[in-house]
């Protein structure tokens, strides 16, 4: 039995991820800024301190074994260039604590974890299409951390592939889900849609699909790939 911690499990594509991981038979624990279950774990990513804690309880309610990690939580939020100096670094500081802090924490005591017990284990880090293309002129938080979350993946895979340690990360483009939906919303809705050759938005399940492949299925020489899954908004 794989057992996983998934991050942002409460909403969107975490919620779409935690049921396809489970229907394959994964344990999954969940997490989220509140829980809402027992199986679901509550911390605040904003708290420097929330990573270990929920690392820690996430090891108790697992018996003392996790297997994969799955870096999905995250926040976007606008950050307006005219917003006042300190609400802008406030912004600029909680978007990438909780984007991109909290997975670097959660992967360090994953990454230790498995070397101290001679054991394999999975990172799947969701990041975005903004890590590659930048986002809007109210986003530059979002992107920063998205991009650093790739970089950070690439160096995860280049430095543990041989203790049998994998990483891979996910990078949609819009996805129906109410954080984006807020987005579209503000950048114009429907007219945003034709810079997406495919013609939508990328669903939830769709996501949850290339979680779930990362997770369980992808073989180890797949180590460092990045998986766009934009409907060809971007292309590299």
């Amino acid at each position: 039995m794989t057992n996983i911690l998934l991050t942002g499990s409460s909403r969107g594509i975490g919620a779409a991820a935690r049921q396809a991981l489970s229907e394959r038979g994964a344990i999954v624990i969940g997490h989220a800024t509140q829980a809402a279950d027992d199986s679901t774990i509550a911390a605040d990513f904003s708290d420097p301190a929330a990573p270990q804690m929920l690392w820690e309880a996430a090891l108790a309610h697992s018996g003392g074994q996790i297997d994969v990690l799955v870096n999905n939580a995250g926040l976007f939020e606008a950050n307006p260039l005219d917003a006042s100096d300190i609400e802008w670094l406030d912004n600029w500081e909680r978007t990438l604590s909780i984007n991109l802090s909290s997975a670097a924490q959660l992967s360090r005591f994953a990454i230790r974890h498995w070397l101290e017990r001679g054991v394999p284990g999975r990172i799947v880090h969701v990041a975005s299409r903004a890590g590659y293309r930048g986002d809007s002129p109210q986003h530059w938080h979002y992107a920063a951390a998205k991009g650093g979350m790739i970089a950070m993946h690439k160096t995860i895979a280049r430095g543990y592939a041989a203790q049998g340690i994998v990483s891979f990360a996910i990078t949609p483009g819009f996805t129906d889900t109410a954080m984006a939906g807020d987005y579209l919303a503000s950048r114009g809705g429907a007219d945003l849609l034709r810079d997406i050759p495919l013609g939508r938005v990328a669903t939830p399940e769709e996501i949850a699909r290339i979680i779930t492949f990362c997770s369980l299925d992808a073989p180890d020489s797949m180590t460092g790939a990045v998986i766009d899954a934009n409907g060809a908004s971007y292309v590299r």
